[in-house]
């Protein structure tokens, strides 16, 4: 039969079954054909073929991953390996906040690029919008509406933008991703009634949050009815994953990494040299030439620069 991945560790996966059955399922040889490469073999939103267990009803043995339509990865520097922490998704939602912990745009900047070269739909969640505002977060909010990018502005204390968030994922299977402390479990329970997840507080001494989910769960959520216009029907999956430090790039290099900042398509290749130009110090590089002009905003341009250095240096910064 197959079956949906919800959670797991260590080789061993939480699976819901096509016959209603939520199964302990471990790997037939421990190995993966399709995951081979990666430090977890499967992740929340795989489909899996499996076996049930002829002796205990409740555990399962997978045999084999089902193509996934995409995959959301991120490097992984402990482990040295590509992690991927969901897949089938149709889009992913990058929670950010204008502080508390403090607003870090360049950890935005990469999901952008990670989810763009993944081909998976990126819309950025901002939470905890209440707060005091800087005129950073101000202007980088409106840059990247300018490019395309959909913002839900939300707030899982004052109710504002969660009824948007929750029609907008109706029928969806989403990824949540942000850093400790952003809020992803406070918008889950208030999403949905009857889930309650663990909420972290923010370390005193620095700001920043403090891990609460330890691993990537896909949750069958039934939409509060108050937000639905009285719909009881109304349902949604999100994939809550762990809050990260660093979110660094996988499979993207750092001569392609202009590819995938929208505003820079259309000057690459119009450079003095070509294709060849690294767009830092050259002449003629028409992507400064659009940094001086106000075509690409400064921020943007210093955020790619950075990034582009540490894919080049392998050394990454916050």
């Amino acid at each position: 039969m197959n079956g949906l991945v919800l959670d797991g560790s260590k080789n061993v996966f939480q699976v819901e079954c096509d016959d209603g059955f939520i199964r302990e399922c471990s790997l037939k040889g421990k190995i993966l054909k399709d995951g081979k490469g990666y430090y977890n073999p499967l992740a929340p939103g795989d489909i899996v073929v499996l076996d049930d267990d002829s002796l205990e009803e409740e555990k399962g043995l997978i045999k084999n991953l089902v193509p996934r339509k995409n995959e959301f990865v991120r490097w992984n520097v402990k482990k040295r390996q590509p992690q991927v922490l969901a897949s089938n998704l149709d889009y992913l939602l990058i929670v950010t906040t204008p502080d508390e912990p403090p607003f870090k745009p360049r950890f935005i900047d990469r999901a952008l690029v990670q989810a763009d070269f993944q081909k998976i739909t990126p819309v950025i969640v901002c939470n905890k919008y209440e707060l005091s505002q800087s005129d950073e977060f101000k202007e980088r909010l409106l840059n990247w509406e300018e490019m395309g990018y959909k913002i839900i502005r939300s707030s899982a204390k004052t109710g504002e933008g969660i009824e948007e968030l929750a029609n907008f994922i109706e029928n969806k299977t989403c990824a949540f991703v942000g850093k400790s402390g952003v809020g992803k479990s406070s918008i889950i329970n208030v999403l949905d009634n009857n889930v309650v997840l663990k909420t972290g507080s923010l370390s005193k001494k620095y700001g920043k949050g403090t891990h609460t989910t330890t691993k990537g769960t896909l949750i069958h959520l039934q939409l509060n009815e108050a937000l639905m216009g009285g719909r009881k029907d109304a349902v949604a999956n999100i994939i809550d994953t762990p809050g990260v430090k660093t979110f660094l790039l996988h499979g993207i290099s750092a001569e392609n990494l202009a590819l995938y900042y929208k505003e820079f398509f259309p000057f690459i290749g119009k450079c003095s040299f070509g294709m060849s130009c690294s767009h830092v110090k050259e002449k003629g590089c028409a992507i400064c030439k659009a940094v001086e002009e106000g075509k690409i905003s400064k921020a943007r341009y210093e955020s790619w620069k950075k990034t582009f250095e540490e894919l080049k240096t392998g050394i990454w910064g916050d």
